[in-house]
């Protein structure tokens, strides 16, 4: 399907029924739309799946000014506007999964259900200070002074022994971001947690946190912490998998959101 253009230059496109309950996916830092080539297979049958690069992502032009997480909500907003979309069920993965609350707190009307895959909540001191010192890494040598480490921190290490055609695949989405736009977003993944912490009013959709128990930036700790936030939701912790759950078992992940989303709209 050729990618539509929102005017404000995002990229997005839509795939499946187009009478299927709406649904949003929402990339990480420093990844694009393609990302979710292993979840909207499964999503895609029934739901009418939207997926778009973020800001300074893919082929979306960067933000003008300084990228908040009001920014990238509006920007969300903006898509749902032009393709005529009132209300949809939101996933986020990462920074994401970040966007996806913020954009719940601030137009809480249009969110149906709401996924937030291996998202960040508040950290010790010594987690943000290992974010803050990428941060800054990141925006004096750009994506290739830590993508390594970030490849290191997403995948086992028996899967990317055994995978290294997805490893370098991710390693271009990564090194494929230009200094200057990637640093001020990274800036969001580290400084863009405090303003969802108890947020008033609490969320109050019907709502998923998933992670990894190896998800060493996005425990099962930080899972459970967001999940205590919004009434009623439900936390799934994969077993022996990190970051990039979505595309190192698929199937696991997929079946989660699929049991969430049909019951949480009704299919």
């Amino acid at each position: 399907m050729t990618p539509q253009i929102a005017q404000d230059g995002t990229r997005y496109e839509w795939v499946g029924p187009e009478d299927g309950p709406p649904l949003v996916l929402i990339h990480g830092l420093g990844m694009n739309r393609a990302m979710w080539q292993w979840t909207v297979p499964a999503l895609g049958e029934k739901y009418r799946v939207l997926t778009y690069d973020n800001l300074g992502h893919g082929e979306t032009p960067p933000a003008t000014g300084a990228p908040d997480l009001a920014m990238l909500a509006e920007q969300l907003r903006g898509v749902l506007d032009a393709s005529g979309v009132d209300s949809a069920a939101v996933v986020g993965f990462s920074l994401g999964g970040m966007i996806a609350r913020r954009f719940a707190m601030d137009h809480p009307a249009r969110v149906r259900a709401l996924a937030i895959l291996h998202s960040a909540h508040e950290r010790t001191p010594e987690a943000q200070a290992a974010v803050e010192a990428r941060v800054e890494l990141v925006r004096r040598k750009g994506p290739q002074a830590t993508v390594d480490d970030a490849l290191d921190r997403w995948f086992t290490e028996r899967f990317r022994a055994a995978n290294p055609r997805m490893i370098d695949l991710v390693r271009g989405w990564i090194l494929a971001n230009d200094r200057d736009t990637y640093a001020p977003v990274y800036r969001i993944l580290a400084d863009g947690v405090a303003e969802l912490v108890a947020p008033s009013p609490p969320i109050a959709v019907p709502a998923l946190v998933l992670t990894g128990d190896e998800d060493f930036g996005n425990g099962p700790e930080m899972s459970h912490a967001i999940a205590a936030e919004i009434p009623g939701a439900r936390t799934v912790i994969l077993k022996g998998l990190r970051h990039m759950a979505l595309a190192e078992d698929p199937a696991l992940v997929n079946a989660a959101l699929v049991e969430f989303l049909d019951e949480a709209l009704g299919g």
